[in-house]
Protein backbone atom coordinates (compact mmCIF):
# COMPACT_ATOMS: atom_id res chain seq x y z
CA UNK A 1 0.00 0.00 0.00
CA UNK A 2 2.69 2.26 0.56
CA UNK A 3 4.41 2.12 -2.15
CA UNK A 4 1.79 3.61 -4.06
CA UNK A 5 2.48 7.40 -5.41
CA UNK A 6 0.30 10.45 -4.67
CA UNK A 7 -0.90 9.51 -8.32
CA UNK A 8 -1.29 6.65 -7.63
CA UNK A 9 -3.57 7.44 -4.92
CA UNK A 10 -5.11 10.49 -7.14
CA UNK A 11 -5.88 7.71 -9.63
CA UNK A 12 -7.90 5.71 -7.31
CA UNK A 13 -9.50 8.15 -5.80
CA UNK A 14 -10.67 9.75 -9.22
CA UNK A 15 -12.52 5.78 -9.73
CA UNK A 16 -13.66 5.39 -6.44
CA UNK A 17 -17.30 4.45 -6.17
CA UNK A 18 -19.36 5.97 -2.79
CA UNK A 19 -22.04 4.82 -1.28
CA UNK A 20 -24.02 7.04 0.19
CA UNK A 21 -27.02 5.66 1.37
CA UNK A 22 -28.25 4.30 4.68
CA UNK A 23 -27.33 0.86 5.72
CA UNK A 24 -30.85 -0.92 6.80
CA UNK A 25 -32.23 -4.21 7.41
CA UNK A 26 -28.85 -6.03 5.22
CA UNK A 27 -29.18 -3.38 2.72
CA UNK A 28 -28.53 0.17 0.98
CA UNK A 29 -31.75 2.65 1.09
CA UNK A 30 -32.48 6.21 1.27
CA UNK A 31 -33.73 8.37 3.82
CA UNK A 32 -37.58 7.76 4.24
CA UNK A 33 -37.66 11.83 3.60
CA UNK A 34 -35.30 11.38 0.03
CA UNK A 35 -32.85 14.23 1.85
CA UNK A 36 -29.20 14.06 1.18
CA UNK A 37 -26.52 15.79 2.61
CA UNK A 38 -23.45 16.42 0.97
CA UNK A 39 -20.07 15.34 2.45
CA UNK A 40 -16.98 17.42 1.26
CA UNK A 41 -13.53 16.59 1.54
CA UNK A 42 -11.47 18.99 3.89
CA UNK A 43 -8.12 18.54 1.58
CA UNK A 44 -9.69 20.05 -1.12
CA UNK A 45 -13.68 21.20 -0.37
CA UNK A 46 -14.64 19.00 -3.27
CA UNK A 47 -17.96 17.34 -2.91
CA UNK A 48 -17.60 13.33 -2.19
CA UNK A 49 -20.73 12.01 -2.40
CA UNK A 50 -24.73 12.79 -1.34
CA UNK A 51 -24.99 11.19 1.78
CA UNK A 52 -28.56 10.53 3.72
CA UNK A 53 -29.92 12.82 6.17
CA UNK A 54 -31.62 10.42 8.34
CA UNK A 55 -34.61 11.62 10.90
CA UNK A 56 -36.84 10.30 13.48
CA UNK A 57 -38.59 8.23 11.10
CA UNK A 58 -35.92 6.24 9.78
CA UNK A 59 -34.46 5.80 13.52
CA UNK A 60 -37.85 4.55 14.68
CA UNK A 61 -38.13 1.76 11.87
CA UNK A 62 -34.30 0.78 12.46
CA UNK A 63 -34.78 0.24 16.28
CA UNK A 64 -37.63 -1.76 15.44
CA UNK A 65 -35.97 -4.16 12.67
CA UNK A 66 -33.04 -4.14 15.69
CA UNK A 67 -35.15 -4.98 18.30
CA UNK A 68 -36.97 -8.01 15.79
CA UNK A 69 -33.77 -9.08 15.34
CA UNK A 70 -32.01 -9.35 19.13
CA UNK A 71 -35.59 -11.46 19.97
CA UNK A 72 -35.43 -13.77 17.22
CA UNK A 73 -31.99 -15.32 18.87
CA UNK A 74 -30.55 -15.25 15.46
CA UNK A 75 -27.40 -13.14 16.67
CA UNK A 76 -27.96 -13.04 20.46
CA UNK A 77 -28.38 -16.71 20.64
CA UNK A 78 -25.79 -17.24 18.55
CA UNK A 79 -22.95 -19.99 19.86
CA UNK A 80 -20.12 -17.48 20.81
CA UNK A 81 -18.06 -19.65 19.03
CA UNK A 82 -20.33 -18.87 15.91
CA UNK A 83 -20.23 -15.41 16.26
CA UNK A 84 -16.02 -15.63 16.33
CA UNK A 85 -16.50 -16.81 12.71
CA UNK A 86 -18.48 -14.19 11.64
CA UNK A 87 -16.27 -11.04 13.10
CA UNK A 88 -13.31 -12.68 11.98
CA UNK A 89 -14.40 -13.07 8.28
CA UNK A 90 -15.39 -9.65 8.23
CA UNK A 91 -12.16 -8.59 9.62
CA UNK A 92 -11.00 -10.22 6.28
CA UNK A 93 -12.91 -8.81 4.23
CA UNK A 94 -12.09 -4.93 5.35
CA UNK A 95 -8.05 -6.19 5.36
CA UNK A 96 -9.20 -7.19 1.72
CA UNK A 97 -10.60 -3.83 0.82
CA UNK A 98 -7.95 -2.16 2.92
CA UNK A 99 -6.71 0.24 0.27
CA UNK A 100 -10.34 1.37 -1.14
CA UNK A 101 -11.56 1.79 3.06
CA UNK A 102 -8.01 3.57 3.51
CA UNK A 103 -8.62 5.75 0.88
CA UNK A 104 -12.40 6.45 1.61
CA UNK A 105 -11.21 7.72 4.85
CA UNK A 106 -8.55 9.75 3.59
CA UNK A 107 -10.48 11.96 1.76
CA UNK A 108 -13.67 11.91 3.76
CA UNK A 109 -11.78 13.00 6.97
CA UNK A 110 -8.36 14.77 5.70
CA UNK A 111 -6.31 12.29 7.26
CA UNK A 112 -2.86 11.49 5.50
CA UNK A 113 -2.89 8.24 3.14
CA UNK A 114 0.12 6.90 5.03
CA UNK A 115 -2.14 6.72 8.24
CA UNK A 116 -5.12 5.62 7.08
CA UNK A 117 -3.31 2.54 5.78
CA UNK A 118 -0.75 2.09 8.21
CA UNK A 119 -3.26 2.78 11.23
CA UNK A 120 -6.59 2.79 11.18
CA UNK A 121 -7.53 0.19 8.85
CA UNK A 122 -4.92 -1.92 10.57
CA UNK A 123 -6.26 -0.84 13.76
CA UNK A 124 -10.38 -1.65 12.62
CA UNK A 125 -9.03 -5.03 11.92
CA UNK A 126 -7.01 -5.73 14.46
CA UNK A 127 -9.72 -4.78 16.79
CA UNK A 128 -12.53 -6.47 15.26
CA UNK A 129 -10.49 -9.43 14.73
CA UNK A 130 -9.37 -9.63 18.50
CA UNK A 131 -12.68 -9.48 19.98
CA UNK A 132 -14.22 -12.03 17.75
CA UNK A 133 -11.10 -14.35 19.07
CA UNK A 134 -11.79 -13.46 22.34
CA UNK A 135 -15.53 -13.94 22.90
CA UNK A 136 -15.83 -17.33 23.21
CA UNK A 137 -12.56 -17.35 25.83
CA UNK A 138 -14.55 -15.44 28.08
CA UNK A 139 -16.43 -17.69 30.97
CA UNK A 140 -19.66 -17.43 33.11
CA UNK A 141 -19.19 -18.03 36.74
CA UNK A 142 -20.36 -20.51 39.48
CA UNK A 143 -20.44 -18.38 42.60
CA UNK A 144 -19.24 -20.01 46.07
CA UNK A 145 -22.72 -21.26 47.38
CA UNK A 146 -23.42 -23.27 50.13
CA UNK A 147 -23.98 -26.93 49.76
CA UNK A 148 -27.75 -27.06 48.93
CA UNK A 149 -27.11 -24.42 46.37
CA UNK A 150 -25.72 -23.59 42.98
CA UNK A 151 -25.80 -20.25 41.49
CA UNK A 152 -24.96 -19.09 38.20
CA UNK A 153 -23.88 -16.00 36.93
CA UNK A 154 -24.10 -15.06 33.68
CA UNK A 155 -22.91 -12.27 31.38
CA UNK A 156 -25.76 -11.31 29.01
CA UNK A 157 -25.93 -9.13 25.87
CA UNK A 158 -27.67 -5.33 26.59
CA UNK A 159 -30.17 -5.55 23.65
CA UNK A 160 -29.86 -2.96 21.36
CA UNK A 161 -27.42 -0.66 21.55
CA UNK A 162 -26.97 2.66 19.96
CA UNK A 163 -23.16 3.78 18.95
CA UNK A 164 -22.64 7.68 18.06
CA UNK A 165 -18.78 8.09 16.64
CA UNK A 166 -17.01 11.19 16.00
CA UNK A 167 -15.58 13.01 12.76
CA UNK A 168 -11.59 12.44 14.38
CA UNK A 169 -11.21 8.72 13.84
CA UNK A 170 -14.71 7.51 12.34
CA UNK A 171 -13.10 3.61 11.26
CA UNK A 172 -10.83 3.21 14.62
CA UNK A 173 -13.58 4.41 17.25
CA UNK A 174 -16.06 2.71 14.74
CA UNK A 175 -14.43 -0.37 15.00
CA UNK A 176 -13.87 -0.04 18.83
CA UNK A 177 -17.58 0.14 19.20
CA UNK A 178 -18.82 -2.37 17.14
CA UNK A 179 -16.46 -5.00 18.07
CA UNK A 180 -17.33 -5.71 21.55
CA UNK A 181 -21.05 -5.36 20.66
CA UNK A 182 -21.81 -7.37 18.39
CA UNK A 183 -19.36 -9.80 19.67
CA UNK A 184 -21.33 -9.99 23.18
CA UNK A 185 -24.53 -10.97 21.23
CA UNK A 186 -26.37 -7.14 20.46
CA UNK A 187 -27.78 -5.43 17.93
CA UNK A 188 -26.35 -2.04 17.00
CA UNK A 189 -27.36 1.29 15.44
CA UNK A 190 -24.23 3.08 13.97
CA UNK A 191 -24.82 6.77 13.74
CA UNK A 192 -21.66 7.88 12.57
CA UNK A 193 -20.62 11.61 12.53
CA UNK A 194 -22.82 13.68 9.61
CA UNK A 195 -19.43 14.91 7.74
CA UNK A 196 -17.77 11.32 7.88
CA UNK A 197 -19.98 8.41 7.55
CA UNK A 198 -18.52 6.83 4.93
CA UNK A 199 -15.92 4.21 5.76
CA UNK A 200 -18.71 3.05 8.31
CA UNK A 201 -21.06 2.63 5.03
CA UNK A 202 -18.76 0.56 3.37
CA UNK A 203 -17.92 -1.53 6.20
CA UNK A 204 -21.59 -2.29 7.22
CA UNK A 205 -22.20 -4.54 3.93
CA UNK A 206 -19.10 -6.15 4.31
CA UNK A 207 -20.28 -7.33 7.83
CA UNK A 208 -23.31 -8.77 5.82
CA UNK A 209 -21.53 -9.91 3.43
CA UNK A 210 -19.40 -12.01 6.19
CA UNK A 211 -22.66 -13.85 7.94
CA UNK A 212 -24.32 -11.05 10.55
CA UNK A 213 -27.79 -11.76 10.13
CA UNK A 214 -30.13 -8.48 8.58
CA UNK A 215 -30.68 -5.67 11.24
CA UNK A 216 -28.47 -6.26 13.65
CA UNK A 217 -25.91 -4.07 12.44
CA UNK A 218 -27.33 -0.83 10.50
CA UNK A 219 -25.80 2.74 9.85
CA UNK A 220 -27.86 5.88 10.04
CA UNK A 221 -26.24 9.13 8.81
CA UNK A 222 -27.67 12.49 9.90
CA UNK A 223 -27.00 15.32 12.36
CA UNK A 224 -26.12 14.88 15.68
CA UNK A 225 -29.06 17.54 17.31
CA UNK A 226 -31.92 15.53 16.08
CA UNK A 227 -31.16 11.84 15.15
CA UNK A 228 -28.52 11.62 17.67
CA UNK A 229 -30.42 12.78 19.75
CA UNK A 230 -33.78 10.72 19.38
CA UNK A 231 -31.48 7.86 19.61
CA UNK A 232 -30.66 8.62 23.08
CA UNK A 233 -33.80 9.33 24.07
CA UNK A 234 -35.40 6.29 22.54
CA UNK A 235 -37.01 3.86 24.80
CA UNK A 236 -36.43 0.39 22.99
CA UNK A 237 -32.56 1.23 22.88
CA UNK A 238 -30.70 -0.78 25.73
CA UNK A 239 -27.69 0.99 26.08
CA UNK A 240 -25.76 3.90 24.14
CA UNK A 241 -21.97 4.52 23.84
CA UNK A 242 -20.71 7.85 22.43
CA UNK A 243 -17.39 9.00 21.43
CA UNK A 244 -17.26 13.21 21.07
CA UNK A 245 -17.16 16.25 23.44
CA UNK A 246 -17.77 16.65 27.08
CA UNK A 247 -20.40 18.89 26.40
CA UNK A 248 -22.59 16.80 24.06
CA UNK A 249 -21.46 13.51 26.38
CA UNK A 250 -23.08 15.29 29.66
CA UNK A 251 -26.23 16.00 27.44
CA UNK A 252 -26.81 12.27 26.48
CA UNK A 253 -26.18 11.60 30.27
CA UNK A 254 -29.26 13.35 31.35
CA UNK A 255 -31.44 11.64 28.44
CA UNK A 256 -30.69 8.55 29.44
CA UNK A 257 -32.34 9.57 32.81
CA UNK A 258 -35.08 11.19 30.82
CA UNK A 259 -35.88 8.35 29.27
CA UNK A 260 -35.22 4.47 30.22
CA UNK A 261 -32.49 4.67 31.76
CA UNK A 262 -30.33 2.94 29.16
CA UNK A 263 -26.76 2.39 30.07
CA UNK A 264 -24.64 4.97 28.72
CA UNK A 265 -20.96 5.16 28.91
CA UNK A 266 -18.49 7.78 27.38
CA UNK A 267 -15.56 8.66 26.31
CA UNK A 268 -14.76 12.34 25.63
CA UNK A 269 -12.80 15.07 25.94
CA UNK A 270 -8.83 15.34 27.16
CA UNK A 271 -6.67 18.34 27.61
CA UNK A 272 -3.26 16.03 28.02
CA UNK A 273 -0.14 16.64 30.41
CA UNK A 274 2.75 15.73 28.93
CA UNK A 275 6.04 16.07 31.94
CA UNK A 276 9.41 16.11 30.70
CA UNK A 277 12.24 16.20 33.38
CA UNK A 278 15.45 17.09 32.50
CA UNK A 279 16.90 13.81 32.72
CA UNK A 280 14.97 12.35 30.20
CA UNK A 281 16.01 11.01 26.67
CA UNK A 282 15.61 14.59 25.11
CA UNK A 283 15.34 14.01 21.36
CA UNK A 284 13.26 11.00 21.60
CA UNK A 285 11.10 13.27 24.19
CA UNK A 286 10.83 16.09 21.93
CA UNK A 287 10.29 14.30 18.81
CA UNK A 288 7.18 12.84 21.01
CA UNK A 289 6.05 16.29 21.82
CA UNK A 290 5.83 17.01 18.59
CA UNK A 291 3.78 13.64 17.60
CA UNK A 292 1.70 13.65 20.91
CA UNK A 293 -0.38 17.34 19.70
CA UNK A 294 0.11 17.09 15.78
CA UNK A 295 -0.69 13.57 15.03
CA UNK A 296 -3.99 14.07 13.55
CA UNK A 297 -3.80 18.05 13.09
CA UNK A 298 -4.04 17.93 16.55
CA UNK A 299 -7.75 16.34 16.23
CA UNK A 300 -7.33 14.18 18.58
CA UNK A 301 -8.93 13.48 22.30
CA UNK A 302 -5.59 12.28 24.06
CA UNK A 303 -3.73 14.99 22.65
CA UNK A 304 -0.66 15.96 25.00
CA UNK A 305 -1.64 20.04 24.50
CA UNK A 306 -0.40 21.15 27.69
CA UNK A 307 3.83 19.90 27.58
CA UNK A 308 5.05 20.82 31.30
CA UNK A 309 8.66 21.31 31.09
CA UNK A 310 11.29 21.47 33.90
CA UNK A 311 12.24 25.06 34.19
CA UNK A 312 16.19 23.88 33.91
CA UNK A 313 15.66 22.97 30.41
CA UNK A 314 12.59 24.49 29.15
CA UNK A 315 14.36 27.23 26.73
CA UNK A 316 16.50 24.19 25.11
CA UNK A 317 13.87 21.89 25.12
CA UNK A 318 11.35 24.00 23.26
CA UNK A 319 13.98 24.83 20.52
CA UNK A 320 14.20 21.03 20.06
CA UNK A 321 10.53 20.54 19.92
CA UNK A 322 10.15 23.81 17.47
CA UNK A 323 12.39 21.74 15.25
CA UNK A 324 10.24 18.78 15.41
CA UNK A 325 7.38 20.82 14.57
CA UNK A 326 8.81 21.39 10.94
CA UNK A 327 8.44 18.06 9.76
CA UNK A 328 4.82 18.73 10.47
CA UNK A 329 4.12 21.05 8.34
CA UNK A 330 0.72 20.76 6.53
CA UNK A 331 0.03 18.71 2.94
CA UNK A 332 -2.01 16.91 0.84
CA UNK A 333 -3.88 14.09 1.88
CA UNK A 334 -3.14 11.42 -0.78
CA UNK A 335 0.55 11.95 -0.74
CA UNK A 336 2.48 9.28 0.73
CA UNK A 337 4.74 11.56 2.47
CA UNK A 338 2.70 13.97 4.24
CA UNK A 339 2.53 13.85 7.75
CA UNK A 340 -0.39 15.68 8.62
CA UNK A 341 -3.90 16.88 6.82
CA UNK A 342 -6.33 19.31 6.73
CA UNK A 343 -8.51 20.08 9.68
CA UNK A 344 -12.03 18.53 9.30
CA UNK A 345 -13.52 21.59 7.89
CA UNK A 346 -13.54 25.55 8.07
CA UNK A 347 -15.28 25.91 11.27
CA UNK A 348 -12.64 23.88 13.09
CA UNK A 349 -10.23 25.81 11.60
CA UNK A 350 -11.39 29.03 12.65
CA UNK A 351 -11.94 27.40 16.34
CA UNK A 352 -8.14 26.80 16.40
CA UNK A 353 -7.83 30.08 14.55
CA UNK A 354 -9.45 31.89 17.66
CA UNK A 355 -7.43 29.93 20.34
CA UNK A 356 -4.35 31.42 19.47
CA UNK A 357 -5.58 34.83 19.34
CA UNK A 358 -7.17 34.34 22.66
CA UNK A 359 -3.69 32.77 23.87
CA UNK A 360 -1.55 36.10 22.22
CA UNK A 361 -4.58 38.18 24.40
CA UNK A 362 -3.50 35.88 27.33
CA UNK A 363 0.38 36.85 26.81
CA UNK A 364 1.40 33.43 25.88
CA UNK A 365 4.42 33.77 23.71
CA UNK A 366 3.88 32.28 19.89
CA UNK A 367 7.25 30.13 19.21
CA UNK A 368 5.82 28.62 16.00
CA UNK A 369 2.54 28.71 13.84
CA UNK A 370 -0.05 30.80 14.38
CA UNK A 371 -0.97 31.17 10.75
CA UNK A 372 -3.53 28.92 7.72
CA UNK A 373 -1.23 27.25 5.22
CA UNK A 374 -2.15 26.05 1.59
CA UNK A 375 -5.66 29.00 1.85
CA UNK A 376 -5.31 28.58 -1.94
CA UNK A 377 -5.93 24.56 -2.42
CA UNK A 378 -9.84 25.14 -1.23
CA UNK A 379 -8.74 22.63 2.20
CA UNK A 380 -8.77 23.67 5.42
CA UNK A 381 -4.84 23.35 6.33
CA UNK A 382 -3.16 24.96 9.36
CA UNK A 383 0.50 25.40 10.88
CA UNK A 384 1.81 23.21 13.71
CA UNK A 385 1.72 25.78 16.57
CA UNK A 386 3.33 25.94 20.07
CA UNK A 387 2.81 28.85 22.87
CA UNK A 388 5.62 29.17 25.12
CA UNK A 389 4.94 31.54 28.94
CA UNK A 390 1.96 29.77 29.36
CA UNK A 391 0.25 29.22 33.32
CA UNK A 392 -2.32 26.79 33.52
CA UNK A 393 -4.81 29.46 34.13
CA UNK A 394 -5.22 30.41 30.41
CA UNK A 395 -7.36 29.41 28.50
CA UNK A 396 -5.38 27.55 26.07
CA UNK A 397 -4.12 25.66 29.00
CA UNK A 398 -7.51 24.50 29.80
CA UNK A 399 -9.85 24.17 27.24
CA UNK A 400 -9.68 21.15 24.77
CA UNK A 401 -8.86 23.09 21.39
CA UNK A 402 -8.71 20.28 19.19
CA UNK A 403 -6.19 21.30 16.98
CA UNK A 404 -2.67 21.19 16.55
CA UNK A 405 -1.55 24.45 19.34
CA UNK A 406 0.58 23.33 22.03
CA UNK A 407 0.97 25.07 25.36
CA UNK A 408 4.49 24.89 27.02
CA UNK A 409 4.26 25.31 31.24
CA UNK A 410 7.62 25.22 33.12
CA UNK A 411 7.47 23.60 36.49
CA UNK A 412 10.36 23.28 39.18
CA UNK A 413 9.79 19.93 41.09
CA UNK A 414 7.85 16.88 40.46
CA UNK A 415 5.32 17.79 42.99
CA UNK A 416 4.51 21.11 40.95
CA UNK A 417 4.53 18.60 37.91
CA UNK A 418 1.88 16.60 39.54
CA UNK A 419 -0.43 19.83 40.69
CA UNK A 420 -0.38 21.23 37.14
CA UNK A 421 -0.86 18.11 35.29
CA UNK A 422 -3.91 17.24 37.57
CA UNK A 423 -5.48 20.90 37.60
CA UNK A 424 -7.86 19.89 34.81
CA UNK A 425 -11.66 18.66 34.60
CA UNK A 426 -9.99 16.00 32.18
CA UNK A 427 -8.02 12.83 32.67
CA UNK A 428 -7.96 11.36 29.70
CA UNK A 429 -4.61 10.88 28.93
CA UNK A 430 -0.86 11.57 29.70
CA UNK A 431 2.98 10.99 29.55
CA UNK A 432 5.73 11.39 32.00
CA UNK A 433 9.83 11.05 30.41
CA UNK A 434 12.87 10.58 32.82
CA UNK A 435 15.64 7.94 32.79
CA UNK A 436 15.23 7.62 36.99
CA UNK A 437 12.42 5.19 37.76
CA UNK A 438 11.46 6.44 41.02
CA UNK A 439 10.49 9.62 39.42
CA UNK A 440 9.00 8.32 36.51
CA UNK A 441 6.78 5.88 38.56
CA UNK A 442 5.90 8.11 41.30
CA UNK A 443 4.59 10.58 38.67
CA UNK A 444 2.55 8.09 37.04
CA UNK A 445 0.80 6.85 39.53
CA UNK A 446 -0.10 10.42 40.89
CA UNK A 447 -1.58 11.99 37.79
CA UNK A 448 -5.47 10.70 37.57
CA UNK A 449 -5.54 9.82 33.96
CA UNK A 450 -7.26 6.57 32.36
CA UNK A 451 -3.65 5.98 30.10
CA UNK A 452 0.09 7.01 31.43
CA UNK A 453 3.00 6.58 29.06
CA UNK A 454 6.20 6.36 30.69
CA UNK A 455 9.27 7.28 28.03
CA UNK A 456 6.37 7.22 25.47
CA UNK A 457 3.25 8.97 23.89
CA UNK A 458 -0.04 7.17 22.34
CA UNK A 459 0.89 3.58 24.08
CA UNK A 460 -1.08 0.71 24.45
CA UNK A 461 -3.28 -1.56 21.84
CA UNK A 462 -6.06 -3.83 21.78
CA UNK A 463 -4.98 -5.75 25.04
CA UNK A 464 -5.42 -2.72 27.33
CA UNK A 465 -8.55 -0.92 28.09
CA UNK A 466 -8.80 3.22 27.01
CA UNK A 467 -10.84 5.70 28.68
CA UNK A 468 -10.90 8.37 30.76
CA UNK A 469 -11.58 9.81 34.94
CA UNK A 470 -12.99 12.85 35.35
CA UNK A 471 -15.12 14.82 33.14
CA UNK A 472 -13.22 12.71 30.22
CA UNK A 473 -15.98 9.75 30.52
CA UNK A 474 -16.97 6.63 31.87
CA UNK A 475 -16.68 3.51 31.10
CA UNK A 476 -13.17 1.86 28.50
CA UNK A 477 -12.99 0.73 24.75
CA UNK A 478 -10.96 -2.01 23.38
CA UNK A 479 -9.46 -5.00 25.72
CA UNK A 480 -11.70 -7.79 27.26
CA UNK A 481 -12.84 -4.97 29.70
CA UNK A 482 -15.25 -3.40 26.62
CA UNK A 483 -17.20 -6.21 26.92
CA UNK A 484 -18.32 -5.41 30.57
CA UNK A 485 -20.20 -2.37 29.04
CA UNK A 486 -22.15 -4.14 26.26
CA UNK A 487 -22.88 -6.63 28.89
CA UNK A 488 -25.54 -7.17 31.73
CA UNK A 489 -25.17 -9.64 34.71
CA UNK A 490 -27.68 -12.10 35.20
CA UNK A 491 -27.86 -14.52 38.39
CA UNK A 492 -29.72 -17.93 38.31
CA UNK A 493 -29.85 -19.29 42.24
CA UNK A 494 -30.98 -22.82 41.94
CA UNK A 495 -31.78 -24.75 46.04
CA UNK A 496 -31.92 -28.12 46.24
CA UNK A 497 -34.42 -30.12 47.73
Amino acid sequence: MLDKTIKDWQSAAAKLEIEGRAFIDGRYQDALSGETRATLSPGDGRKLADVANCGTEDADRAVAIAQKAFQSGAWSAMAPADRKMVLVRWAELIEDHADEIALLECLDVGKPIADTTGVDVPSAVRTIRWSGEAIDKVYDQIAPTPANCLALVQRLPLGVVAAIVPWNFPLSTTAWKLAPSLATGNSVILKPASNTPLSALRIAALASEAGLPDGVLQVLPGPGGSLGRHLSLHDDIDGLTFTGSTEVGKQLMQYSGESNLKRTFLELGGKSPNIVFADANLEKAAAFAAVAVFYNGGQTCTAGTRLIVEENIREQFIEMVVEQSRNWLPGDPLDPATAMGPMIDAAQMKTVADYVEIGRQEGASLMAGGVQAMADSGGCYYEPTIFDGVNNNMRIAREEIFGPVMSVIGFKDAEEAIAIANDSIYGLAGAVWSNNINTAHQVAAAVRVGTMGINNYFGGDMTVPFGGFKQSGNGRDKSIHAFDDYTELKTTWIEFE
